[in-house]
């Protein structure tokens, strides 16, 4: 496993999105189930680990933080801020409320320090300067180590960046979804020299090819039975994406997983993907990606092959999407 930069932090190249385990992906997994998988990744080579509070709400950043507690030096626990957790989806980045969920998300995690502290959505009725500030007095308080925004446009980015450095961007980015490349958010952390951190980079599993039209996802415990990609009319529309993926992977002894993640991690050297799974085989799949090495030509052809296909139906519901500024 090798390491890249998230700004000024070391990560390993590949992370661990923990929010499946605990949440939203189904119901959750077993306990000892979770906190062994999480082991196991460390042991793989994985160093970067990223759960928040409201996965759970709660449950997620105990189990992360028991898995993780022989070790906690020798790893990088990101987590985020920003929602009220009231039973409602609304947002609350107002300073006084991030200085008292810090210390719950500290005690939780069982650690001293959050080596990488995100907002996990833009509040629009608090400036992000004021966000900002209060992140850079818990750095100089030794509580947070480096400073994230999720779902952010590339005006936030710079608005805060230019009060407290920005270290890392976590947006959904995958062979399917494309937006990071079109509304400046990557141009922007490139040139800014922020890190890049891609969530659902597997198209929050369709593009590992076990799904399609025939898929029953329960609405009770999978956040992805409302989203549009989700329907059966468009898994069966995006079918094209996956079967041209696994018919490229094929050729190249891989999974379309484990093509999806090379292509990500061939895209920037500053992209960090943090594929999640409660799956001992789908983990050591996912870890596959860093043997395979995407060729100009074989980035040449993918680029070529996703030309000719269409993306149907938005990446979340319309309610998630509001608190999306990117």
């Amino acid at each position: 496993m090798k390491t890249r930069k998230l700004g000024t932090l070391t990560v390993s190249e590949i992370g661990a999105g923990c929010m499946s385990i605990s949440a939203n992906y189904g119901p959750p997994a077993d306990k000892a189930q979770g906190i062994q998988l999480i082991r196991t990744a460390y042991e793989q080579g994985i160093r970067f680990f990223d759960t928040a509070e409201v996965y759970g709400p709660y449950t997620s950043e105990t189990l992360v933080g028991e898995a993780l507690a022989p070790f906690r030096d020798q790893v990088v626990i990101a987590s985020k801020f920003g929602f009220k957790i009231d039973g409602t989806t609304a947002l609350d980045s107002r300073p006084a409320h991030i200085r008292k969920v810090v210390e719950e998300s500290l005690k939780r995690l069982r650690t001293d320090r959050l080596d990488l502290y995100y907002q996990h959505r833009v509040d629009p009725t608090v400036p992000i300067e004021d966000v900002a500030g209060t992140i850079k007095d818990l750095i100089q308080e030794g509580k947070v180590l480096h400073f994230g925004l999720s779902e952010a446009g590339a005006r936030t980015i710079r608005r805060a960046h230019a009060v407290q450095p920005v270290s890392a961007v976590q947006s959904e980015y995958s062979f399917m979804e494309r937006s990071p490349e079109h509304n400046g958010v990557l141009a922007t952390c490139e040139e800014l020299g922020i890190g890049f951190v891609p969530w659902g980079p597997v198209g929050m599993g369709y593009l590992t090819g076990t799904l399609d039209a025939r898929t029953q996802l329960d609405p009770k415990t999978d956040l992805r039975a409302g989203f549009d990609r989700f329907t059966p009319a468009a898994l069966a529309a995006n079918r094209p994406i996956v079967d041209f993926l696994t018919g490229f992977a094929k050729t190249r002894n891989a999974t379309p997983a484990q093509v999806s993640l090379a292509w990500l991690l061939a895209q920037k050297p500053f992209i960090v993907p943090i594929p999640g799974t409660r799956n001992q085989a789908h983990l050591h799949e996912n870890l596959g990606a860093i043997q395979l090495t995407l060729t100009p030509a074989d980035l040449q052809e993918l680029a070529t092959g996703f030309a000719h296909l269409r993306v149907q139906g938005s990446r979340m519901n319309a309610a998630q999407m509001q608190q999306v500024e990117a």
